[in-house]
């Protein structure tokens, strides 16, 4: 399976862990782990025993690169509607209320702000490195930037999108610019995540998921409006698959880090 959950170690911490599982594909999300995902925070919502949750990916490269490349998504002929097999993945679109604390190792871009979104905090390797490449390719950003721009300041969000492949943003300024909660060593994201997540899970459960809601809800009007005008900026301003296709096959690469 491209999910891995872990319960193992749930015990008396009641913290879980969910592993993106496909490292030789930097953690890009297929639509069977995209299901996976859905099916994982849906669940969770039935275990008693479990009261908080770590978020990461397999290996040290990758937290996870959003979408694969490789994936083919049908889409209706109606201009007015799109289908995004990433809408769903995470907690918060699945009502699952209870804390998701993401653990970053190494890359997190494009997609992968789908789920940082929907995760109460993150937690980061110093190494950790966060980008946006869609514009780069030809297509809109416009999930990951509305995200994005809930997480951090609206300037920051959009260079971080705007500036595509050619620059990608530091753990350290991740953290300065409120994107990333806590740094860690290289490795250690996974430990201080849990460390943080067992402290919430030791709470009484109804008043934490009642505070999780409440802090999303801080939010949801201007993004529920937001996402209701995402599927047309993406028709409107995105290139066809093929251009979209030659432009990542020209990448070259090159990038600085801030």
């Amino acid at each position: 399976m491209s999910v891995r959950v872990e319960t193992d170690a749930v015990g008396e911490s009641g913290v879980a862990v969910v592993v993106l599982d496909r490292p030789a594909k930097h953690n890009a999300i297929d639509l069977e782990m995209a299901g996976g995902l859905a099916a994982v925070w849906r669940e969770f919502r039935y275990d008693d025993a479990v009261r908080a949750i770590v978020l990461t990916g397999a290996g040290t490269k990758a937290f996870c690169t959003g979408i694969d490349r490789s994936v083919e998504v049908r889409q209706p002929p109606s201009p007015y509607s799109i289908d995004d097999p990433l809408i769903a993945i995470g907690p918060k679109a699945n009502d699952l209320w209870k804390p998701v604390v993401a653990a970053v190792e190494g890359m997190a871009c494009g997609g992968a702000f789908y789920l940082l979104g929907e995760c109460e905090f993150t937690v980061a390797s110093r190494e950790a490195t966060f980008f946006d490449p869609h514009t780069s390719y030809g297509m809109v950003s416009a999930y990951e930037s509305m995200y994005l721009a809930q997480r951090m300041p609206c300037g920051e969000a959009a260079r971080l999108a705007l500036m595509g492949t050619a620059e990608r943003m530091s753990a350290a300024r991740a953290y300065e610019t409120g994107l990333v909660s806590e740094l860690a060593a290289p490795g250690e994201a996974v430990r201080a995540a849990l460390r943080a997540a067992a402290v919430v899970a030791s709470y009484p459960t109804g008043a934490v998921q009642g505070t999780v809601r409440a802090v999303w809800a801080a939010g949801e009007a201007a993004r529920a409006q937001a996402f209701a005008l995402a599927p047309h900026l993406i028709a409107l301003g995105s290139l066809g698959p093929q251009e979209q296709g030659e432009l990542f096959g020209g990448r070259s690469g090159a990038y600085r880090v801030r």
